[in-house]
């Protein structure tokens, strides 16, 4: 291992350090959109979901229709 360490380095490109800091940053900018795209998918979904049910109220029961017509009385 120490030879390794003490022996000739070989050369890196001119600008390699630059391009690879600009696609880690690239990629960060991605992927922090993608993160707040998600959310705001979901937070919408969520609205969705919410306005669906407090309109259709689907927890109760419609009332029953087995009782005869009252006709002729």
């Amino acid at each position: 291992m120490r030879r390794l360490l003490n022996g000739e380095r070989p050369e890196v490109p001119p600008g390699l350090v630059s391009r690879a800091a600009a696609g880690g940053a690239r990629r960060l900018r991605r992927r922090r959109a993608a993160h707040r795209l998600g959310w705001a998918v979901l937070a919408v979904a969520l609205l969705v979901f919410l306005v669906w049910a407090w309109t259709v109220r689907p927890w109760y029961v419609p009332p029953a229709e087995t009782t005869p017509p009252l006709e002729g009385w």
